[in-house]
């Protein structure tokens, strides 16, 4: 047995393997293969572009509406029905609510009646005055029964001036008995059903709320008005252009444009009020809504953008991973602001670096990397 030990080794260095040797030569094998691709860490990458970039300010704003009507019952009656669907989009002068027209129809006619009645008096009055004319042209009667029929003329002529303007309040109230709407919006939830009692004390019935356009008020300091004009040298309002983003970073299709700047500033806070008009064709903003809100102003100057997912800040700054040689390398830059879901990069990149925006959380200064460009249709400008 030990001659044999012996002359295993002498096998082995001339080339024979027994089958031990051959298993554990193909268990290493792998394992130094997966070693070796362990190294390489798969990276996705965006190429680090100019674009033109507008100066810009940024500023916390609200969504309005630009017509917001309380609707109201203006006369008192049972609601027989309620004739929208809460939270649809109305069009001006469609039915909303209607009340009980009995009375308010009764109304009408003892109206009409009243009218007729006052007519066939003035109507005997006008002949009871040319009778008083002629006896008292022919010296039959005094002038004082002529002057009675005179007055008697002109008292049933005012009934039935009284009785017109009788009938036609009658005939208002029985239209208020239909609720329309005054306006073309969305429509709230009733706060009074079908079965109730409602008139001009019931309140507020509902809402509706114009939908496109849409106001978009924010408050402007001093301060940044100065900035603005260093920026801009006194732009002309009425041409900046207005953008909003929403709470969750998506920014808005649409562009508005400032149509309000406020006469006076407000003295507790040093703002101006600043209101703008924006498009919203499918909706997307409600009224009440806080939006991010950024200007346009001065030239638009060319400018390196990069995903705000590709920053990464430590205590000495910020710095994002680029691939040079294979090999994740730190360059240490200076952004300047956001635009949508990028960030504008004031120094720290020329334009043309690829910078590494997926993977980072495995990778070290040095890593060796292998980079995959992000598809063009999950990139957002």
């Amino acid at each position: 047995m030990r001659a044999m030990a012996l002359v295993m080794p002498g096998l082995a260095r001339i080339g024979w393997t027994t089958p031990a040797m051959t298993l554990m030569c193909a268990l290493a094998a792998p394992a130094h293969s997966q070693q070796g691709a362990a190294t390489t860490v798969p990276v996705t990458t965006v190429i680090a572009e100019k674009q033109p970039i507008s100066k810009g300010l940024d500023f916390v704003g609200r969504v309005e509406a630009i017509n917001r009507v309380d609707i109201r019952a203006r006369v008192k009656g049972y609601l027989e029905a309620v004739l929208f669907k809460e939270g649809d989009l109305v069009k001006e002068g469609a039915p909303l609510y209607r009340i009980e027209k009995d009375l308010f129809q009764a109304a009408v006619e003892q109206a009409q009646g009243t009218l007729q009645t006052s007519k066939a008096q003035y109507e005997l009055a006008q002949k009871e005055r040319k009778r008083q004319e002629d006896l008292f042209a022919k010296n039959v009667s005094a002038g004082k029964a002529l002057d009675e029929a005179v007055a008697n003329e002109g008292s049933t002529k005012g009934t039935i001036l009284t009785n017109e303007a009788n009938l036609q309040t009658a005939q208002i109230n029985l239209g208020y008995t239909d609720i329309v709407a005054p306006i073309t919006g969305k429509i709230g939830r009733t706060n009074l059903t079908k079965g109730n009692v409602v008139g001009p004390d019931s309140g507020v019935l509902t809402q509706i709320v114009s939908q496109d356009p849409m106001y978009v008020t924010f408050p402007v300091s001093q301060r940044e008005f100065l900035e603005a004009e260093r920026a801009g040298g006194h732009p002309d309002v009425k041409k900046v252009k207005v953008h909003i983003r929403f709470s969750d970073g998506s920014v808005y299709d649409q562009m508005g444009e400032i149509n309000f700047v406020d006469v006076s500033v407000d003295r507790a806070t040093d703002t101006v009020t600043v209101r703008a008009t924006i498009p919203n064709p499918n909706g997307r903003l409600i009224d009440g809504q806080l939006v991010r809100v950024a200007l346009d102003i001065g030239s638009p100057e060319e400018k390196v953008v990069i995903p705000q997912a590709a920053l990464i800040a430590d205590q000495q700054g910020t710095y994002v991973f680029v691939v040079e040689d294979g090999k994740a390398v730190i360059k240490r830059v200076q952004p300047g602001g956001e635009s949508g879901t990028n960030v504008v990069i004031d120094s720290g990149l020329s334009g043309g670096e690829q910078v590494i925006v997926e993977g980072l959380q495995a990778i070290r200064p040095g890593s060796a990397v292998r980079a995959s460009p992000m598809p063009q249709s999950l990139r957002q400008g």
